[in-house]
């Protein structure tokens, strides 16, 4: 195996990279990587690049059955996500969503929210730099009126958070780019309360401060708060599409193709803070790259990097942190501190979450333990399991909880003709007579078990994961709490 990369200028005249940086040696042809450097280059960029690709997939990507097929543009999803959902690891399957993709670029971002009949509903906002932001949650006492809110950054032109009427909050995002997720427990068994929730979330509405305002054209075309008279803010998608670098299939492809261009893109819609020790060490890493923010990508003009060895080692990255999953003592020290704002998170916890699965709840509002076996080793696919709760065992959930059976390689839902990925509430579980509940992971469902509580498996020679959702979570008994393990059946 190789021990470093070269990293070859372009045969420009006046490309120079600082000298002394913490990227190993640096002179005006080249720019020498050990292995590790180009370890701690991914780790620190996977955050933005798995948050570039999952945000323009559901923003752009046509094939995505989630895409709003646009920014500024909104897409309810009224029936919950199945196994033909592959645009984004370990996806849920116990919510309803309801998913804006938002631009701030041109003018602020309004969001028309309905009420909601719901035990459990959320709006997170999360940028490029994967940070999770909830500035909406039934926990706060959201969600039970109607409701405006405005989102801006400080890059959006013309507006520096003075009051507008009728707006009941403001939100100032750290990227220009966003995806504005809202949550509903659906309430699947009860008919009425399921249709009334989803006529609310068919009701949602995107909107530019300019149409929130009423300027209008005449004909079709709203008029933008700081734009000139008949700019469309709206683009169509082919318009939209051009605006970005190419996103990726997968993250590695990113990291083989186009690293360079994406982040650069990155660097110039997000907001860094000079007293972040991880936005100074990003911008530190990259700097010797010819990458900062406000300079406009050339390809011309850039270092060439030896893309297949930084997809390697953003495999192996990605390997080694899907592995712990099964660490108990990380998952333990872990578990509470994902899926924050900026500021409450380390590179470790940042790095993690960005591969497991990019876009998650902070703890207050939701916690993700997996439930793993006895020993660690992993579930196969080849043999039945069974998770046992006793009734003082149960999840510490204030709303409701669920266990959702993933292939471990892709994180993505088991195909099976039952369209069932998941036990739990809105799946209508069944509880035994004491109030705790066995299921059972199997390729065909046990003599006595609940078909509620069957996972259903395809044999084969691939290992399967349970992660767990326990939504409002109470911490106090949460910390004191041990998730189930699963118990090899045997024949």
């Amino acid at each position: 195996m190789r021990n470093c990369i070269t990293l070859c200028l372009a045969i420009l005249v006046g490309l120079v990279f600082p000298v002394g940086s913490s990227l190993g040696e640096t002179n005006t042809n080249y720019v020498t990587l050990s292995e590790p450097e180009i370890e701690e280059l991914v780790r620190r960029s996977y955050p933005y690049v798995a948050m570039f690709n999952v945000n323009n997939k559901f923003a752009l990507d046509t094939d995505n059955p989630m895409s709003t097929r646009g920014y500024n543009r909104v897409k309810a999803n009224t029936t919950l996500a199945d196994h033909r959902l592959q645009v984004i690891a370990r996806p849920n399957n116990d919510t309803l969503y309801i998913g804006a993709m938002v631009d701030v670029t041109r003018e602020p971002v309004i969001l028309e929210i309905p009420a909601f009949n719901s035990t459990y509903v959320s709006l997170m906002i999360t940028g490029y730099d994967h940070y999770v932001n909830i500035p909406m949650s039934t926990r706060l006492g959201d969600f039970s009126n109607p409701a405006r809110l405005l989102i801006y950054s400080d890059r959006t032109p013309g507006y520096t958070g003075q009051k507008i009427e009728g707006i009941d909050k403001t939100f100032e995002a750290t990227g220009d780019f966003l995806s504005a997720v809202i949550r509903v427990m659906p309430h699947a068994n009860e008919p009425a309360r399921l249709e009334n929730n989803i006529h609310a979330m068919k009701n949602l509405r995107v909107m530019t401060l300019g149409e929130y305002l009423g300027g209008f054209d005449g004909e079709t075309q709203f008029i933008p708060w700081t734009a000139a008279p008949g700019v469309n803010p709206n683009l169509d998608l082919a318009q939209d599409i051009a605006r970005f670098p190419p996103y990726g299939a997968t993250d590695f492809d990113i990291f083989e193709n186009n690293l360079l261009e994406v982040m650069q893109f990155v660097f110039n819609h997000t907001t860094f803070d000079d007293d972040n020790e991880l936005d100074r060490a990003l911008l530190s890493i990259y700097e010797p790259l010819g990458v900062v923010p406000g300079k406009e990508y050339d390809s011309r003009n850039i270092v060439r990097i030896d893309g297949d060895l930084i997809r390697a080692i953003a495999e192996r990255v990605a390997l080694s942190e899907l592995a712990k999953v099964s660490d108990e003592e990380f998952k333990k020290d872990t578990a509470l501190h994902v899926f924050k704002p900026k500021g409450q998170m380390q590179l470790e916890q940042l790095t993690f979450q960005s591969i497991i699965g990019p876009i998650g709840q902070p703890a207050a509002e939701a916690v993700y333990p997996a439930i793993t076996t006895e020993d660690g080793s992993p579930m196969s696919a080849m043999h039945d399991y069974e998770i046992v709760m006793a009734p003082e065992e149960m999840p510490p959930a204030t709303a409701f909880w669920s266990a959702t059976l993933y292939d471990s390689e892709n994180g993505f839902f088991i195909p099976n003709e039952h369209f069932k990925y998941s036990v739990g509430i809105n799946g209508g579980m069944k509880l035994d007579k004491n109030g705790g509940i066995r299921m059972v992971i199997a390729a065909d469902k046990p003599r006595g078990t609940p078909e509620e509580n069957w996972l259903p498996i395809n044999r084969g020679n691939y290992n399967v994961d349970v992660i767990m959702r326990i939504y409002a979570p109470d911490l106090e008994r949460f910390e004191n709490w041990t998730a189930p393990r699963a118990v090899k059946i045997e024949n």
